[in-house]
């Protein structure tokens, strides 16, 4: 009933900066929170940042003070503003909705590439 599409993505030195978006469409009146994880080559995919309706937000330890989350409510659109990008911050990151009645859903991806 949701779907994402996320955009932004690409080729940074490290140190360099950013700026991810994922955009919501279809029955968008449910969603709960929004938010963005990643999944490392050889790793399980894991949390980066989550943005509710109530403005809470919460991030990964390894990505707190350099990445801020924010979330355009009118647009159906949540952010990811990545500063300070290390060689550990390469992954595909995926964007995910989560509504009122309990489904969740997932966008296809996005590469982040950090070299040194």
């Amino acid at each position: 009933q949701v779907q994402l599409v996320e955009s932004g993505g690409g080729l940074v030195q490290a140190g360099g900066s950013l700026r991810l978006s994922c955009a919501a469409s279809g029955i968008t009146f449910g969603i709960n929170g929004m938010g963005w994880y990643r999944q490392a080559p050889g790793k399980q995919r894991e949390l980066v940042a989550t943005y509710t309706n109530a403005g809470s937000t919460n991030y990964a330890d390894s990505v707190k003070g350099r990445f801020t989350i924010s979330r355009d409510n009118a647009k159906n659109t949540v952010y990811l503003q990545m500063n300070s990008l290390k060689p550990e911050d390469t992954a595909v990151y995926y964007c995910k909705a989560v509504d009122y009645w309990g489904s969740t859903s997932w966008g296809q991806g996005t590469q982040v590439t950090v070299s040194s």
